[in-house]
């Protein structure tokens, strides 16, 4: 970050102005609350020697560090007395005019803060600092000004410094992430950024994922996505989402693993548009918000919307031109469907594993399609989310299938999922994936119906049916177990010995 910022975009806690500079060699001290020093006579030099005059004074207790880390200005004489461990000591050191050799003049403007150091300990604790003062281009300088510094982040760092203590807050947790970076305090880091993951929400996900971004923190960054994965509505419905930058718009675009339907998404990477055309003083009109989505357009996954979706929002928004407009509407309406520039791949909400189970141990050709649906019945003994089947190709070659996928609860004929799409074959007897626009929750021990209704040439099928399949998981062990059943009705022949729909795509 360029010096003369306010660090990383994060609102800085505002902290007493310090008291004014102490007096020069000889002069009388007075307390940081303007009191007369104590005891009487005592006095120090700028770099906080003391003075060998006061020394016959006789010695004198002085107070604590002021409170909350204020600067410690009134002059002590045998302090160390009354610190017995090395960590006292410097701990006394921190914020303080005793001993100190160096100032930094933090922030800037108005809120410029004075703060005393010791080069000894910031070179012991920093390399930065280190390099600083004793390198090769070591300064000589007595004051240091630090414009891009938030005077609250230094002083936290310098307390780690000092103390090994830790003063962070959600005010200060980024400037001083920011200020650790600079200084190369990783242990310092590292308690800022376990600050943040237990601070992690869905309403602050998306600015901390900025950061993450910005200050190179993998690791949170990660964690980050994967709450907006799991709760990407409440995420993008935060006040947040609309200040993120085009490449985290981008980042999560591009996420397999959203939980949120295509359409809602759309909505919200509208309004970040708007907020994105008042940050570039542009007139909030479809076109300027086109181009400032640049290339998260292409990543709204149309062809996953239903076609009243499409039609009551995107298609009447203006940022999509007119062919795409007719494009998507042909996918939606006609067949074979025409391609389309837009992914058309489902999200799918899900971690872990994609799982797979095949119910038929041979395969053989010529199944002839007619307009009726192939039907399996199935159950399971524990709740899992069908994304998809692996359906047989054309025993003709490379051909092009049109299909509609569907899953049904069995009692009550309520059709749970479906896909109209299409799927291309190379003529082997391999099976191709046929996936749903979202993940079908499947509970425990209830009757589903898989239906798969092909148009296009006679293909491979399935013989030597199982009517139990069990899939058991090769990290945890635990096993899934289908029961298949014939579905009776407007069947075109599937039953449990042969037929098609030979795999079901899963998640535990």
């Amino acid at each position: 970050m360029a010096a003369g910022g306010s660090g990383p975009g994060v609102p800085s806690s505002s902290c007493p102005q310090p008291p004014p500079p102490p007096p020069g060699n000889g002069a009388a001290c007075a307390a940081a609350d303007g009191s007369p020093a104590s005891p009487a006579g005592l006095t120090y030099n700028q770099c906080g020697a003391n003075n060998p005059a006061a020394v016959a004074a006789g010695p004198g207790v002085g107070a604590a560090p002021a409170a909350g880390g204020g600067l410690q200005r009134e002059p002590v004489y045998n302090w160390q007395a009354t610190k017995p461990t090395v960590q006292e000591r410097f701990a006394f050191l921190f914020n303080n005019e005793v001993l100190s050799d160096v100032h930094f003049l933090v922030g800037k403007g108005r809120g410029t803060q004075r703060i005393p150091a010791h080069r000894f300990v910031l070179a012991v604790g920093s390399a930065v600092f280190d390099a600083m003062f004793n390198g090769g281009m070591a300064t000589t300088s007595t004051e240091i000004e630090l414009p891009d510094v938030e005077p609250a982040a230094f002083l936290a760092l310098l307390k780690f410094l000092y103390s090994d203590e830790v003063q962070i807050g959600p005010e200060t947790v980024m400037t001083t992430l920011y200020t650790a970076k600079k200084y190369a305090v990783p242990a310092l880091e590292a308690h800022c950024v376990e600050f943040l993951k237990k601070n992690l929400r869905a309403d602050n996900a998306f600015m901390l994922l900025t950061q993450a971004r910005l200050f190179d923190e993998p690791q949170l960054a990660s964690l980050c996505l994967e709450n907006i994965d799991k709760n990407t509505s409440d995420a993008i419905n935060a006040e947040g989402f609309t200040d993120i930058d085009l490449d985290t718009l981008v980042a999560v675009l591009e996420r397999d693993t959203l939980g949120i339907r295509e359409v809602r998404l759309f909505g919200a990477v509208v309004r970040w548009s708007e907020a994105e055309c008042q940050r570039q003083q542009l007139q909030v009109v479809p076109e300027n918000k086109r181009k400032v989505l640049g290339k998260a357009l292409a990543l709204i996954r149309f062809p996953l919307m239903t076609i009243e979706e499409f039609a009551a929002g995107p298609a009447q928004s203006g940022i999509l031109t007119d062919r795409e407009v007719v494009s998507l509407f042909l996918h939606f309406t006609v067949n074979p469907k025409p391609r389309v520039e837009f992914i058309d791949r489902p999200r799918c909400c899900l971690r872990g594993k994609e799982c797979s189970i095949s119910r038929f141990q041979q395969v053989e050709s010529r199944w002839g399609y007619s307009g009726t649906s192939d039907r399996i019945r199935f159950s399971v003994n524990k709740r899992i989310f069908v994304v998809g089947f692996g359906l047989y190709g054309s025993i003709h070659g490379p051909t092009d299938y049109q299909v509609n996928i569907q899953i049904i609860h069995t009692d009550s004929n309520t059709v749970l999922g479906q896909n109209d799409t299409g799927f291309s074959c190379d003529g082997s007897s391999n099976t191709f994936r046929v996936m749903f626009k979202e993940p079908v929750e499947v509970l425990p021990n209830v009757n589903y119906t898989a239906c798969a209704t092909l148009k296009g040439p006679d293909s491979h099928y399935g013989t030597k049916g199982l009517r139990k399949v069990i899939h058991e998981s090769p990290t945890s062990g635990a096993k899934t177990c289908f029961t298949f059943c014939y579905a009776a009705g407007n069947n075109n022949g599937t039953s449990v010995e042969d037929g098609q729909i030979p795999e079901i795509i899963f998640y535990t």
